[in-house]
C-alpha cells in the first residue's frame, strides 16, 4: 500500500497558498476516489483500499511534517519504499512537476523534517510554485496565495499531478516519471504568467 503524504499547513489561513500544493494534490485524489478524511493522530487520513493507497495530510504545520509522516508509516508498518511525499518546490516554475527518488530537501523545510526522521530514501513529487518575480525571499512567497492569473495553470498542474500518482499506482514509477517530468504547463501559458 502506498502512503501518499501531501505536505502543507493546516487551517483556513493557509488554504490556497503555494506551500499547500501537496494538500491540493491529495485533495484532488480524494475527490476522484471518494471518501472522507478522518483525524488519526497528527494527520488527516483517507484509506482508499481499492486503489491500494492511503492519503495523508499532516496537521502539524509544514516544518514539523516528519513526525506525522513517520507515525503513519509506523502505524501501517510500511517500508520507506511505500512512501510518496508531495510538496511545493520554488526551484520549479509553476506548471512543472518532477518525481525524484531520494536526495536532499532542496530548502523545503517540511521535506527536511521528513528526511531528519526517516532518512532521504523516499519518493517525492515536486509541484512547481516558482520563485518571487522580484527576487525577494521565499518565506513570505510560499505562504502567499496564487494570483488570479495563475489559478488555471495551478488547477491544470494539480490535475496532472493527480494523474501522475494514479499512473504510479496502476503502472509503475518509470511510466509515471516519464509522464510527469515532461509536463511544462508554464511554457503553454507563456504570456499569461509573465
Amino acid at each position: 500500500m502506498y502512503l501518499i503524504a501531501g505536505l502543507g499547513n493546516p487551517g483556513p489561513r493557509f488554504t490556497g497558498t503555494r506551500h499547500n500544493a501537496g494538500f491540493l494534490v491529495v485533495d484532488e485524489l480524494a475527490a476522484r476516489w471518494g471518501g472522507k478524511f478522518r483525524r488519526i493522530g497528527a494527520s488527516e487520513v483517507l484509506r482508499v483500499g481499492h486503489k491500494g493507497a492511503m492519503l495523508i495530510k499532516p496537521q502539524t504545520f509544514m516544518n514539523l511534517s516528519g513526525g506525522a509522516v513517520q507515525a503513519a508509516l509506523s502505524k501501517e508498518r510500511a517500508p520507506l519504499d511505500d512512501l510518496l511525499v508531495i510538496h511545493d518546490d520554488v526551484d520549479l516554475p509553476l506548471g512543472r512537476l518532477r518525481f525524484k527518488q531520494g536526495g536532499g530537501a532542496g530548502g523545503q523545510k517540511g521535506v527536511k523534517d521528513v528526511i531528519d526522521r526517516l532518512g532521504p530514501d523516499f519518493l517525492r513529487l515536486k509541484i512547481g510554485v516558482g520563485r518571487p518575480p522580484d527576487g525577494r525571499g521565499t518565506d513570505n512567497w510560499v505562504l502567499g496565495r496564487f494570483a488570479p492569473e495563475e489559478r488555471q495553470v495551478l488547477a491544470d498542474v494539480i490535475a496532472e499531478a493527480a494523474d501522475a500518482v494514479e499512473t504510479l499506482l496502476t503502472l509503475d514509477l518509470e511510466t509515471a516519471m516519464n509522464r510527469a517530468n515532461g509536463i511544462d504547463l508554464a511554457a503553454d501559458s507563456k504570456g499569461i504568467l509573465d
